[in-house]
């Protein structure tokens, strides 16, 4: 077990809910607009960034509320140490500004990836492999965050860089070079950083995804693509060549800021963007799935899955069911019925959510 005695105040439609007694594997079941997924929405928050649904925090106060709104677990540590408590919210006098509580201590969103890893698997996600390359970005740098937290702070580090140098590169008038040389040194220094850990990711992936079997989801082969040198002194060297083509083009063209992943279903060698619809469900489960395996190694993990089993026949469904319990992690499951979680109905925790309300079943 990773979380228990997760709360949710003034949270989108939920006034005050709280969920005791979590297992391995629990399931929120309700009709559509119950508030299941804000259920997974407010988990997603104790992790570093902007949630499964990357809102804006004005967005997930409850509007019969001042504004303000509250998450917290209790975050078992596997050591037998005391459970930590996570929080995290919004408070009504500032709305704007996200608060982060570690044992009851001010703490940064970012700190919160060290405690523990979390993903997730949504219908929004379904067109992944159809999206852009920034989508695809996001994707990886959230699944390098959950097994290397320190990832945050050089994607954050680079982004802001990123960002002073294109800002002087259109300036009417030339830049100092040597302010040049400034951000681009720690341009090249968080940007190799940045890109080697997405290298990493999709060498780690790819290696646990070797070890399951093509069926009965789909295995997908993983390449990134570096924007440019992942090497800190080559990707400098590249940036200082290319002044004054990004000059021109008003931006920086060269950087993990260009990354790609590549997707490739095995045993057809085709592009994942080029596969059924249901392809590509199954790769995309595949690599949530080992993904989950990866990062319950050595700390607490949490998966969430938002309508996932509806949209698999029986042998897909306790093909997953099965590799959920052997991952390590702990799953948190949506559904509109019940029936589709028969195989595991009877050790999973089930909760029915309705209007708002979780009622342990």
């Amino acid at each position: 077990m990773a979380l228990d005695r997760i709360t949710l105040s003034t949270f989108r439609n939920h006034a005050e809910t709280r969920l005791d007694g979590a297992r391995q594997v629990n399931l929120l079941l309700g009709e559509n607009g119950a508030g299941k997924t804000n259920v997974l929405e407010a988990i997603s928050l104790l992790a570093p960034g902007r949630g499964l649904r990357r809102a804006a925090l004005a967005d997930m106060a409850s509007q019969s509320g001042r504004g303000g709104f509250a998450v917290s677990a209790l975050l078992d540590t596997l050591d037998g140490a005391e459970p930590v408590k996570l929080g995290t919210g919004v408070l009504a006098e500032r709305p704007g500004r996200r608060v982060v509580q570690v044992n009851g201590a001010d703490a940064t969103a970012i700190s919160l990836g060290e405690w523990l890893a979390i993903g997730w698997l949504t219908p929004a996600m379904d067109r992944l492999f159809m999206d852009s390359a920034g989508a695809r970005r996001r994707y990886m740098d959230r699944l390098a965050v959950a097994i290397e937290p320190s990832h945050a702070r050089h994607a954050s580090r680079y982004e802001n860089a990123l960002r002073e140098r294109n800002r002087l590169l259109s300036d009417e008038q030339a830049p100092d070079p040597t302010w040049l040389d400034s951000i681009e040194s720690q341009m090249a220094e968080a940007g190799s950083s940045l890109a080697q850990g997405r290298a990493r990711l999709v060498e780690a992936l790819s290696a646990e995804l070797a070890a399951y079997p093509t069926e009965p989801f789909a295995r997908p082969a993983l390449t990134h693509v570096p924007g440019g040198s992942i090497k800190e002194v080559e990707f400098a060297d590249q940036l200082a060549a290319n002044r004054p083509r990004d000059r021109a083009a008003q931006r920086t063209l060269v950087g993990p800021h260009r990354d790609e992943l590549k997707v490739v279903m095995e045993g057809k060698a085709m592009p994942a963007a080029e596969c059924s619809t249901g392809e590509q469900k199954a790769m995309l489960i595949a690599i949530t799935l080992a993904h989950a395996a990866l990062s319950a190694k050595g700390r607490p993990s949490v998966l969430l899955l938002d309508e996932v089993a509806a949209h698999l026949d029986p042998v897909r469904r306790a093909a997953l069911f099965e590799r959920l319990k052997d991952s390590g992690t702990q799953a948190w499951i949506t559904g509109t019925e019940a029936a589709p979680f028969d195989e595991i109905a009877g050790e999973a925790k089930v909760w029915q959510i309705d209007s708002g309300c979780a009622v342990a079943v």
